[in-house]
């Protein structure tokens, strides 16, 4: 079997803060601008949708923003999440390098989305909101939100991606279970909603369009917040939880990554684990090579514009800049939901101009492919989303082979695929196909980007 390398889980290895990676890059990220002044927004711009907390958060250059104790004592019934190495993988793929991976699937809604959601809901919760109205694709966020808002007793509205609403029944389940309610995207309890659906009735949904209805929602009472699963900077923050410990657990293996290598739809993940070993590098430490995998269906950082662009398909949020398709942009129905995002976050954009990390593109088939073989030699079986970081870690380690390099690869598993079993199903009886976009279609969107004065 495969070494763990862990903690015991106990409350002082757990990271006390939360790191911010703003504090330690060369050149500031561009500013946040109002969808309608195009000028930078305040915190209060933001108050209609987060809690004041939040919006701090969003804003700060502190490198270490401190966790708070009711999220950490939460976090305890899965933190710190193992960090494993891929011996068995090793020997499948007969390479010199040395392969990890920081399992993110031991949490209790199955994925690393609950390291955000408690915090999220915490802050809420602390400023009295009653409900919360969020989106997903995959139903990882959406389930952790749910879960969040079962233990902090808060009401939670999830405004679900209709492709995957009806490939994903399970997760929609898991979601009812912890005691939200889920409802397919576009649907007709929102203006947003009812306009897609008057020019399409067959939409198969997008995150902008769920995310367009979620905030009409969200802004309409008071009692009520919106809450983001990635992109922004205080989801981003969250997450960092994975590449802290991860730093920690190598040290005690006496050993670091030559290579860090993770899925990327909207960011969370990617930075959760990235970003603090970027931050490290940028403070005078060891620079690995960081490697942002995206599905070839959605290619927002190798194929998307760099440029000031609205996160939802109604134009209600506002506009940062990023690595975009076009916020009108609807990716072909992958099964790895959580990776379909037109947008990239703000921040991994902004550290992908600067040149501290890379991305690569792959279509589903071959990241099915990575996940079974991983599977087979590992025993975890991983999320669609997942399975393109096992793609980019196996491919890296047959690399090592050919060159004869002996590396450290480390790769996030951010969850696990007991609820995407259908997509396995489809991969082995061959009805999985690699999906291209429209071409004229990204043109389009990309043509209706926001002119700026």
């Amino acid at each position: 079997m495969s070494d763990s390398i862990k903690y015991v889980l106990d409350e002082s290895r757990i990271p006390k803060t939360w790191y911010n990676i703003i504090a330690d890059l060369p050149a500031p990220p561009p500013a946040v601008l109002h969808p309608c002044t195009m000028q930078p927004v305040g915190p209060d711009d933001l108050a209609p949708l987060f809690p004041m907390s939040l919006i701090l958060q969003e804003v700060s250059t502190d490198r270490e923003v401190e966790i708070p104790t009711p999220v950490r004592e939460i976090y305890r019934q899965w933190r710190p999440s193992p960090l494993f190495r891929a011996r068995r993988l090793e020997q499948v793929l007969d390479t010199p390098a040395k392969i990890y991976y920081k399992y993110e699937g031991v949490s209790p809604a199955g994925s690393h989305k609950p390291n955000t959601a408690i915090a999220q809901a915490f802050y809420n919760k602390e400023a009295g909101v009653k409900r919360i109205v969020t989106e997903t694709g995959a139903g990882q966020w959406g389930s952790s939100l749910a879960l969040a808002g079962s233990l902090f007793d808060l009401q939670i509205e999830i405004y679900m991606v209709r492709v995957s609403y009806n490939q994903k029944p399970y997760r929609r389940a898991l979601m009812e279970t912890y005691g939200a309610r889920c409802v397919a995207s576009p649907s007709n309890e929102t203006n947003s909603g009812r306009a897609i659906l008057a020019k399409n009735p067959d939409h198969p949904g997008s995150l902008g369009i769920a995310i367009s209805e979620a905030v009409e929602v969200a802004a309409q009472a008071d009692d009520t917040k919106y809450a983001l699963g990635s992109v922004l900077n205080h989801v981003l923050l969250h997450q960092t939880v994975i590449g802290v410990e991860a730093i920690e657990q190598l040290a005690m293996a006496d050993d670091y990554p030559d290579v860090v290598v993770a899925c990327a739809g909207g960011g969370s993940n990617f930075a959760g684990l990235a970003f603090p070993f970027i931050g490290a590098g940028l403070r005078g430490g060891p620079k690995p090579r960081i490697v942002a995998i995206e599905p070839a269906s959605c290619p927002t950082l190798t194929r998307g514009k760099y440029a000031y662009d609205f996160g939802d398909t109604a134009h209600l949020t506002p506009l940062m800049k990023m690595h975009t398709l076009g916020s009108a942009f609807t990716p072909p129905g992958l099964h790895a939901g959580g990776l379909r995002y037109h947008g990239m976050g703000a921040l991994v954009s902004h550290c992908a101009e600067l040149g501290l990390m890379e991305a690569r593109a792959y279509h589903q088939i071959a990241c099915f492919e990575a996940g079974v073989q991983f599977a087979r030699a590992e025993g975890i079986v991983p999320a669609p989303e997942s399975n393109h970081a096992v793609r980019g870690a196996i491919d890296e380690a047959l690399r090592c082979k050919a060159e004869g390099k002996a590396e450290t690869i480390l790769f996030g598993l951010s969850g696990h695929g007991h609820f995407d079993m259908q997509a396995y199903t489809d991969y082995f009886a061959g009805k999985l196909v690699d999906q291209a976009y429209d071409e004229s279609e990204l043109a389009m969107a990309l043509s209706g980007l926001p002119s700026l004065p």
